[in-house]
């Protein structure tokens, strides 16, 4: 037999209250409170996931993404990639480009703007796409290039030499230049 307070397992109970009870009485108490405690325990880790009441910033972080710093550099250099291959596009191209995917405008509101049928704005959109996805495979093509001239340098040459592709086409445009 062991003692047990009866407070301990009773709400109703203001003061100390012990009784002798027989062992598996207490072990059915035991294991009654093991098993709360894991309730408890799994419905604090469901809450910690799921719960938005909790202001542990989760929502936070789900609305917000922290990029990291390469992805942010990488941006930055797409974004200029496209601005230079925007740039090199003929002039009414680009700013209808422009216009339209960048400053949000429909065709309807640029061919309203500049005086011209639709049709002719969306036939000059659709032209300096198909230019704008030449020049970033090319300017693709150029970096890929580079690319691999730079691994090949970091094997370990010592010199570019004439193993170095177009070294010599590069220097003497240089001196014609």
């Amino acid at each position: 037999m062991a003692i047990i307070n009866l407070r301990d397992y009773y709400p109703f109970y203001t003061s100390d209250y012990f009784m002798e009870v027989p062992e598996d009485v207490v072990e059915m108490f035991k294991e009654f409170d093991r098993k709360e405690a894991a309730y408890r325990l799994r419905t604090y880790r469901h809450k910690a996931y799921y719960s938005l009441d909790r202001n542990d910033g989760i929502e936070h972080e789900a609305l917000f993404v922290a990029f990291s710093p390469y992805e942010l550099y990488e941006r930055k250099v797409t974004i200029q990639e496209l601005y230079t291959a925007i740039s090199r596009l003929p002039d009414k191209q680009a700013k209808r480009i422009y216009a339209h995917f960048i400053l949000g405008l429909t065709k309807q509101d640029i061919a309203r703007a500049e005086g011209v049928d639709e049709k002719v704005v969306r036939l000059a959109i659709e032209r300096g796409l198909r230019n704008l996805e030449k020049i970033l495979k090319k300017i693709f093509i150029r970096c890929t290039d580079f690319a691999s001239k730079m691994k090949w340098l970091m094997r370990g040459s010592q010199s570019l030499g004439p193993h170095w592709p177009e070294a010599g086409h590069a220097s003497r445009r240089l001196k014609t230049e």
